[in-house]
C-alpha cells in the first residue's frame, strides 16, 4: 500500500488529524500547533481525556496568499 504524500496535498487529510500530522504537513512545531489550538486559531477536538485532533479545514484556512 502506498502512502498519501498530505504535504503536496493537504486537501487529502482526514477531517480530524493528530497534532503530530497538523504539524509535519503544515511544517510547524506541534508546539505551535498546540499554541494555535489554545489561541483559538484553529479548532480541535478532544477525544477521551488525552487525544486531540485537529479540524482539518480550520487548520488549512490559516494558509494565506502573501501579497506581492
Amino acid at each position: 500500500m502506498s502512502k498519501i504524500d498530505y504535504a503536496a496535498n493537504p486537501e487529502a487529510l482526514p477531517a480530524r488529524v493528530s497534532i503530530q500530522t497538523a504539524a509535519a504537513v503544515m511544517g510547524l512545531s506541534e508546539k505551535t500547533i498546540r499554541r494555535w489550538i489554545s489561541d483559538g486559531k484553529i479548532k480541535a477536538y478532544r477525544l477521551g481525556s488525552r487525544v486531540i485532533r485537529v479540524d482539518r479545514d480550520s487548520l488549512l484556512a490559516m494558509q494565506k496568499p502573501v501579497s506581492a
